[in-house]
């Protein structure tokens, strides 16, 4: 048997690299001599992001790739970012939603967290809470980015890599079961169909209930994408986004005078009967890449993304129960749809002048989100229930007095240039310099006061950044930059500035064990101003500043050759600079309150060992989460969510070539926590110990 090529073409997530090969002779068995190719990396692309190792990058980055995420059994995006102690869980709109904190800070809080999908803006919309099928990696991509990416979150950016076709036929069907019911199917099949082409298609089916009462959920997605190779030099990809999702609207549990656990975690207090919230996404993504030589390549890309979220919900009041124990409620139903669309084109490459390599990226996009939301509430009707015997059904929609409560749409446009430039003074020193300039505008039309505002900006984000390269292993970095993100509902007459922040980090990249473990070590200090709140007028107030600070240690790799470490802590210190009025309670928080849902420790280790039983791989995977005692209701700072610490254990053997087996328990020690909160009277609670079994067929 004989393997022959010339040129091998391996295609990863939104990057691709192209190998060189040699053939060489080994000896396979007693009888038979094949023909293999050695390989050599010529070279590494990744789109929007420059060529760079971690070594020369003036920044922290955190790169969990796909083993990883199958290691930790992660499905779902906050599974994924549980494994990066930089990254803190928010208040998730009642589980429709993924909102997290990065380096202490969140965006707006009445829309999820924004995140990029292969350098797009994708997170923004209501497609409700995001799948990490059709994932190949999770990018925590630390700082201020807004000299590429534009709008952002203060602390940093997410970036999800996506699954694309190979040429390389394979797929790999796994069934799931667990816990509370739980079930689930994974597909995931690439194969070329030419020479040029080659196909890939990743779907999902999800139906769990849950250790909540009454909680049932359904989910489901398809991503299928296509690759074609246009020449030598050329690439184009499309890839196709659509998922469904049925998910009750839960605000998880209360405290009773300040006290968790005086009800069972699994008590559910909205109704049943409202059915689920329907969430819905359809998305669209094509580049094309040329290279023109070996330095210098273009990328042109488009996405369009509709979403929407429509249904009833029965919510949590903000009343204390009474001494029986009757709790009062309102109910709402949304109707919310999102389109987003963005067109960006970017050249990057290098060249030496006057003795120095700059290795520069320049591009320009448009986009243009429109956000149409329709709400309707009833607070008048009697919507009591006993948070001890609840009895449902007892409010039924039939009878509920909707009113009008929001009924407007916001469309946002940005016209966008950037360009960085990374020069390369020595073989050992290195600055970025870069800058983005945005031209921003905005129109918002009430249509229940049937009035239309409009707002506009223009904001330049500069960065800058060294690096010296100490040894072939290490790097020393400083970095600054500034971000913005716009905020919903602005207009020429409230005068509501974008948010704004300034990061200042200082770290070290390193690699240790000959490579096989790499990792990161940082501090930084970022100062965030214009922080918009919105009230129960849905007006949006600008309450002033806060500042983020802390240290931040990622360790990840091969310790031998069987043994593998992931490691993520972080310290931080997220606090208010002056006095506001919380427009959602009407009252004061004082300058230096801590910031909701942040915790000064944060640890995530995960330990595998792969060894081998019969003959066959099998590995052992531990892991541990810890999150510290967090401030759980901006207006009343006592009110504290309990620190807490998980531990996971899991198995995968491998039964023959084609077939795996997994097994895992979560929360081992059935741990009774608590993942975030808004109030003291929506704060969601975590899952005890459950247990989940697999089998995953390769063909």
């Amino acid at each position: 048997m004989q393997i022959q090529c010339s040129q091998l073409i391996l295609l990863c997530g939104s990057s691709f690299l192209v190998l060189a090969a040699n053939t060489a002779m080994v000896q396979a068995s007693d009888t038979e001599t094949v023909e293999l190719e050695s390989i050599e990396i010529i070279e590494s692309r990744q789109a929007y992001q420059g060529d760079f190792t971690a070594l020369e990058t003036p920044q922290s980055e955190l790169i969990i790739e796909n083993q990883t995420l199958r290691d930790a059994g992660a499905v779902d995006l906050n599974q994924a970012l549980d494994l990066s102690a930089s990254v803190a869980r928010q208040n998730n709109f009642g589980g429709l939603w993924n909102s997290f904190a990065v380096r202490g800070f969140v965006g707006d809080e009445n829309l999820p967290s924004n995140y990029l999908v292969n350098g797009f803006n994708a997170g923004r919309g209501f497609g409700g809470p995001r799948d990490l099928s059709g994932i190949e990696s999770v990018e925590v991509l630390k700082g201020p980015r807004a000299a590429l990416y534009g709008r952002g979150e203060p602390g940093g950016t997410i970036n999800l890599v996506t699954k694309r076709p190979t040429f390389e036929k394979q797929g790999e069907l796994r069934l799931s079961a667990g816990s509370f019911d739980t079930y689930r199917t994974d597909l995931d099949w690439t194969s070329p169909v030419s020479d040029d082409i080659a196909v890939r298609i990743v779907g999902f089916y999800e139906d769990a209930e849950s250790f909540r009462d009454t909680i049932e959920t359904k989910k489901q997605g398809l991503s299928p994408s296509v690759l074609f190779l246009i020449g030598d030099d050329s690439q184009l990809v499309y890839e196709l986004e659509y998922s469904h999702q049925e998910i009750p609207f839960d605000r998880g549990v209360i405290a009773i005078d300040g006290k968790l656990g005086q009800i069972p975690d699994s008590r559910f207090l909205g109704e049943p009967g409202y059915g689920p919230i329907e969430a819905d996404v359809l998305g669209h993504q094509i580049e094309f890449q040329h290279d023109f030589n070996d330095d210098w390549n273009a990328l042109v890309g488009f996405n369009y993304r509709d979403t929407s979220l429509e249904g009833y919900a029965s919510e949590n009041g903000f009343g204390a129960p009474d001494a029986n124990g009757d709790f009062g409620r309102f109910s709402r139903f949304r109707d919310y749809d999102a389109t987003y669309k963005v067109l960006r084109a970017e050249l990057s490459g290098s060249f030496d002048f006057a003795g120095l390599t700059h290795r520069i990226i320049v591009g320009a996009d448009a986009d243009e989100f429109e956000n149409d939301q329709v709400a309707l509430r009833d607070r008048t009707t009697d919507q009591t229930i006993n948070i001890f015997n609840p009895v449902y059904g007892t409010v039924p929609i039939s009878s509920l007095n909707l009113v009008s409560q929001i009924d407007r749409v916001e469309t946002q446009k940005t016209l966008g240039f950037y360009f960085q430039d990374q020069i390369s003074l020595t073989d050992q020193w290195d600055i970025r310099l870069g800058a983005r300039v945005d031209d921003y505008k905005q129109k918002l039309t009430n249509r229940r006061s049937n009035t239309t505002s409009r707002f506009s900006e223009t904001q330049i984000s500069p960065q800058f950044g060294v690096v010296y390269k100490a040894t072939d292993s290490l790097s020393i970095y400083a970095a600054y930059g500034e971000n913005f993100r716009p905020l919903s509902g602005a207009t020429n007459e409230n005068g509501l500035d974008p948010n704004e922040s300034t990061s200042m980090e200082l770290g070290v990249n390193f690699s240790l064990n000959d490579g096989t473990l790499g990792g990161n070590l940082a501090i930084f200090h970022i100062e965030q101003s214009n922080i918009s709140s919105v009230g129960s007028g849905f007006d949006p107030t600008a309450i002033g500043e806060a500042e983020s600070r802390g240290v931040e240690l990622d360790l990840y790799g091969n310790i031998t050759d069987t043994l593998s470490l992931w490691f993520s802590y972080t310290y931080l210190d997220a606090e208010t600079k002056n006095d506001f009025n919380d427009p959602n309670f009407g009252t004061t928080v004082p300058a230096g309150s801590d910031l909701l849902n942040i915790p000064d420790d944060q640890l995530s280790v995960q330990l595998v060992k792969r060894t081998q039983l019969a003959g066959r791989n099998l590995d052992l995977i531990g892991g541990l989460i810890y999150v510290g005692e967090r401030n759980g209701f901006f207006s009343d700072q006592s009110f504290k969510l309990p620190s807490y610490t998980t531990v996971q254990l899991a198995a995968n053997y491998e039964v023959s070539d084609a077939l795996e087996l997994r097994a895992e328990v979560r929360n081992l020690f059935d741990e009774e926590y608590y993942t975030n909160s808004f109030a003291d009277v929506w704060v969601q609670p975590g899952t005890p110990r459950s247990a989940y079994v697999s089998a995953a067929y390769r063909f």
